[in-house]
């Protein structure tokens, strides 16, 4: 996996180059659960539209954090999943989860 030298700055700066966009997080959460079809993921995520959808899928599968399965079927059926270095980042997820809980605790404390 050969990268240009914005993935070499720092890991903070690597890790939002990779999180780039509104819907990165969720769609990597989501995937995170298991295999998905694109409708599927529209389906729990209905406020993102179609076209931004297939553009952050594109870059993940880019960035490999997403893997495209297209099966030789009529019509064509895709799959999408966390490749494994995309499946290493449930730990982050989970970090992820547990500050945002915390952070509405604090938010309901006012």
């Amino acid at each position: 996996m050969k990268k240009t030298n914005e993935y070499r700055i720092c890991p903070f700066a690597t890790t939002q180059t990779v999180l780039t966009g509104k819907w990165s997080l969720l769609i990597i959460y989501h995937l995170s659960t298991g295999t998905k079809r694109f409708n599927e993921l529209q389906k729990l995520i209905p406020e993102i539209t179609q076209t931004v959808l297939t553009r952050h899928l594109r870059q993940l599968e880019k960035d490999y954090i997403v893997s495209r399965k297209i099966y030789a079927e009529v019509p064509p059926r895709v799959e999408y999943s966390l490749t494994e270095i995309g499946e290493k980042f449930r730990s982050v997820l989970d970090a992820v989860e547990t500050w945002g809980l915390e952070y509405l605790d604090t938010l309901g404390e006012d």
